[in-house]
């Protein structure tokens, strides 16, 4: 398993959503509280994703190592101020790689992904599936993993011109079908809509006049934060967000 978390509102620093908070993500990458038996620590990398004020598509910053081996993000972070950003610590499937690729989030023009969970049986569940993608989809996979084969599936059918809440159902109701007993928590931004899956796992949601936070574990104990049931697909954006049943 893995522990991520996507931001949507007013500027603020990198290091106020990732480092500052009591249970941030940088605590929750050695002391998470909701694994689910997928492991007990997030050691086999992290990465974020911001949205520069001045440009349309994110910038990212993957790591094979655990969060807090690495110094120099928490001097980074603080100086990264951005109205929206995804970020991922990772708890690896055994047999997958350990590698920076291999870390959330996955980036392709405006967007930003991440999978907090696992598919069962791969790669075997995953063939048929698979198979649907263009050659070169699979050839340039970030990695060859779970995560990053939903990222070729949910890219391509965005890419086709299906409307991303449309997109992210179909996918994670697809996945559970060949692979039952799935677990997809699935995070997508572009910048100005964040959407989520709770499929499997914890996702709990923060809302306020000025921001959304929707991520695996709460971190504060801020009474505003609410569970968000299995099997429902949450919709934020700057007018405030939104709960579906998948």
């Amino acid at each position: 398993m893995c522990r991520h978390l996507a931001y949507l509102g007013s500027p603020v620093s990198l290091a106020a959503l990732l480092i500052d908070p009591p249970h941030s993500l940088l605590r929750q990458s050695w002391a998470p509280t909701d694994m689910r038996g997928g492991g007990t620590i997030n050691a086999d990398g992290f990465g974020a994703g911001w949205y520069p004020t001045d440009r349309p598509e994110p910038v990212g910053y993957r790591r094979a190592t655990p969060m807090w081996s690495d110094t120099g993000f928490a001097d980074l972070a603080g100086t990264i101020t951005t109205g929206c950003a995804l970020a991922a610590v990772r708890s690896a499937t055994v047999g997958m790689p350990v590698t920076e690729s291999a870390s959330a989030p996955f980036a392709g023009g405006r967007w930003l992904f991440s999978h907090n969970g696992v598919v069962r049986g791969w790669p075997d569940s995953m063939a048929a599936l698979a198979a649907g993608l263009p050659v070169v989809d699979l050839l340039t996979m970030d990695a060859p993993t779970d995560a990053a084969l939903l990222w070729a599936l949910l890219r391509h059918r965005l890419a086709a011109g299906q409307e991303p809440e449309d997109a992210l159902a179909a996918l994670v109701t697809d996945v559970a079908d060949a692979a039952p007993d799935s677990r997809l928590n699935l995070l997508l931004t572009d910048g100005e809509t964040v959407l989520a899956t709770a499929w499997g796992h914890a996702l709990s949601v923060l809302t306020g006049p000025d921001r959304s936070v929707i991520a695996s574990e709460p971190w504060d104990t801020d009474p505003g934060w609410r569970a968000v049931s299995d099997r429902q697909l949450v919709i934020a954006d700057r007018s405030g967000l939104t709960v579906h049943d998948l």
